[in-house]
């Protein structure tokens, strides 16, 4: 496509890009790996929920061979930082756009793992009301992608990559990064296999609208380059964080929900459910 495309041609790519993932996601809602999630025996989905939490507890010693030996900085110390991001590692969405947050309506954080399939069965029931939440400003929505389950892939540091390459998505091709997000669950890796490569995220970032220089950017590994201490800085900020420990398990994990600042524990795969807290 030409760089010259105009603005209301991307808009189209967006929304068409936006359909195919949430297509992508009914598929996925068949397939054997959310069925394991979400329909164990005769157990209730809060239960469920919980017990998903308490498997993808974080634990540390969780570097791999492909990923440079990252410094246990402070998120504060780290000079390389999305320009979108706040100061705790999230990216705010809102009806002003990606990198703005609304102070006077309800935030929602969000903290996932591109690996995590809870997560991925988090995105295919909420996905979707939390953009419609944050582009109608009722709410401002922050995601916080971490990297927890890197010791799932195959020694490829897929989580990390993939949190790096939406952190660069967010900053450089803002209007792209809630399909792209969407996308990459769409498309997630199975645990216990090598993830993405580099060039396939980078394929996914096309699919969603983001702009041919940040896809290339992906692929050649500069996602990974500019924001990788980031990632492993905000993922042990959020480990560390007292406030976001799950108080059923006694533990933090992924998906963690916090509703203006307070951890949310109840059914999330009840679509319903965190829309009724929210209001």
């Amino acid at each position: 496509m030409p760089s010259n495309t105009p603005k209301a041609s991307k808009a189209e790519r967006r929304d068409a890009a936006r359909e195919q993932a949430r297509v992508l996601r009914e598929q996925q809602a068949k397939r054997d790996k959310r069925n394991k999630i979400l329909g164990i025996g005769g157990l209730s989905a809060a239960v469920v929920a919980l017990v998903v939490v308490v498997v993808y507890v974080v634990t540390q010693g969780t570097s791999t061979s492909a990923l440079p030996d990252y410094e246990d900085l402070p998120l504060s110390e780290v000079t390389s930082v999305p320009t979108v991001a706040m100061e705790d590692g999230g990216i705010p969405t809102s009806a002003e756009g990606v990198g703005v947050g609304d102070d006077s309506v309800t935030q929602i954080d969000v903290y996932l793992d591109y690996m995590c399939p809870a997560c991925g069965a988090f995105e295919s029931s909420n996905g979707e009301n939390l953009i419609q939440l944050a582009e109608s400003g009722k709410a401002t929505v922050v995601y916080h992608p971490i990297a927890i389950l890197n010791r799932f892939s195959n020694g490829t540091g897929f989580s990390t990559r993939a949190a790096a390459a939406a952190a660069l998505v967010a900053q450089d091709s803002p209007a792209a990064f809630s399909t792209f997000n969407q996308q990459m669950f769409a498309g997630q890796p199975d645990e216990g296999t090598s993830g993405l490569t580099d060039a396939e995220i980078a394929d996914i970032a096309r699919d969603s609208g983001v702009d041919d220089d940040v896809a290339d950017r992906i692929a050649d590994g500069g996602a990974l380059e500019s924001f990788g201490q980031w990632v492993h800085s905000a993922t042990n900020a959020a480990s560390a964080n007292a406030d976001l420990v799950n108080p059923t398990s006694g533990n933090f994990g992924t998906p963690t929900i916090a509703i203006d600042g307070v951890v949310w524990t109840e059914n999330w795969s009840d679509p319903s459910a965190l829309l009724s807290a929210i209001n």
